[in-house]
């Protein structure tokens, strides 16, 4: 397998990870604490966009942006925006209006969606991922 096709593999979960490394690092910061409970849906930056922006960068590098790769990993990335914006955004809003109401029950994870700058900060780490990726790959 050529570095490039690699680097189509391992790109993705690059992303994953740093994203998750510094969500995890933002918020033990905020909590004062290892924050370890915190890990999952939600939070700055968001691992999705991270990972889905890694591959719109790579290639938009690599094969440029007139290929049609390219477009369907913009598209990609702009449904999985959308979702954490909007949709997952109001399931943790429903989720924290039912853990009001329900007292005698665990809570419902109402930290499931992202705000626009979380979702920003994904983008930016995903996108510095990817064009590392492709300037390691294609050096």
């Amino acid at each position: 397998m050529s570095d490039v096709g690699a680097a189509y593999l391992v790109t993705p979960f690059v992303a994953w990870a740093a994203a998750g490394a510094l969500k995890f690092a933002v918020n033990s910061v905020r909590a004062r604490r290892l924050a370890f409970d915190l890990i999952g849906y939600g939070g700055l930056p968001s691992n999705h966009t991270s990972i889905v922006t890694s591959m719109v960068a790579l290639i938009g590098a690599h094969r440029g942006i007139a290929d049609p790769a390219f477009g369907v990993a913009v598209t990609l990335a702009f449904i999985v925006v959308l979702d954490a914006t909007s949709l997952r955004r109001q399931v943790g809003r429903h989720a924290e209006a039912l853990n009001a109401l329900r007292h005698d029950a665990p809570p419902l994870r109402d930290r499931i969606g992202h705000t626009r700058l979380e979702v920003a900060a994904g983008a930016l780490l995903g996108a510095a991922v990817g064009w590392g990726a492709a300037a390691l790959a294609l050096s």
